[in-house]
């Protein structure tokens, strides 16, 4: 008998120490889920695009010029430039948009994203605010969302955008009648502001009574505590769930193996 355990023993120990010395997980699966939380009547959101990204596509900073890229996530909605401009910047990226317009109180999910996040453990987003003229969400800092850690689990589950943290691109001036997403507007038509990227969400009352593509009334209601948006991330599987299952896996194998042999010697023994 102690001659059979000894057999076995090591291999029992060798699965546990290679799940537990294995590199990060190449890959993962995620899914995004994207959540309206503004009031009733108030903000819309222009579909997202996002990106898993490696940290080094800054698309627009505080104080400064706006310029193509988030011009385009902040005028029309699209990311026509901005997607190009990501790709060249950052060619491992993995890039994505998600929903149509999001209006109060929706939610909208993903299907699975394959990432690596030994490359790509950041997060950068944009979505234009609807209605306006040139309002949207995002991060300035390339580097603010970090994704995964160092092991490939997900560091971060969620993203709250409040009022407060709304954009004000500065490079179309407010015009109900140039604004995107109101009944009559005609968002091509664009006055240039030749401003600079800011925080502002006052300036939205002014379509307050106008009517929305959506069919509804627009009230901004928007006070600068209040959470407006909500990016939420599930991973399938983590890499720790990955180690538990092999180990579940290699401890029943141990069992199975142990009990045969010692059915084995008993055989013997008779």
């Amino acid at each position: 008998m102690p001659k059979i355990r000894s057999m076995l023993l090591p291999a029992a120990a060798a699965i546990v120490l290679t799940t537990l010395t294995s590199p990060a997980q190449a890959a993962v699966g995620v899914r995004i889920t994207i959540q309206n939380l503004a009031p009733t009547n108030s903000v819309s959101f222009a579909p997202l695009r996002y990106g898993f990204n490696s940290g080094v596509f800054d698309a627009f900073n505080i104080g400064s010029t706006a310029t193509a890229p988030i011009i385009s996530i902040a005028e029309g909605g699209s990311g026509s430039a901005w997607f190009p401009a990501f790709a060249a910047a950052d060619p491992t990226a993995v890039l994505g948009s998600l929903g149509g317009a999001l209006t109060p109180g929706s939610t909208v999910q993903s299907g699975l994203i394959t990432v690596d996040p030994n490359v790509n453990a950041f997060f950068t987003f944009g979505s234009m605010i609807i209605p306006s003229n040139d309002f949207f969400i995002g991060n300035d800092d390339p580097r603010e969302y970090r994704l995964f850690d160092a092991n490939g689990r997900l560091a971060l589950k969620s993203i709250n955008v409040k009022a407060s943290e709304i954009w004000n691109a500065g490079s179309e001036a407010f015009d109900p009648a140039n604004a995107a997403f109101l009944v009559g507007g005609n968002n091509s038509l664009r006055t240039p502001e030749n401003g600079v990227v800011g925080f502002d969400f006052s300036e939205l009352a002014g379509f307050n009574g106008l009517t929305t593509a959506a069919g509804y009334v627009f009230n901004s209601q928007l006070r600068a505590d209040q959470d407006v948006y909500r990016i939420s991330f599930s991973a399938t599987p983590e890499p720790g769930t990955w180690a538990m299952m092999i180990l579940g896996f290699g401890a029943a194998g141990w069992r199975i193996r142990r009990r045969r042999a010692a059915e084995a010697f008993q055989s013997i023994a008779i």
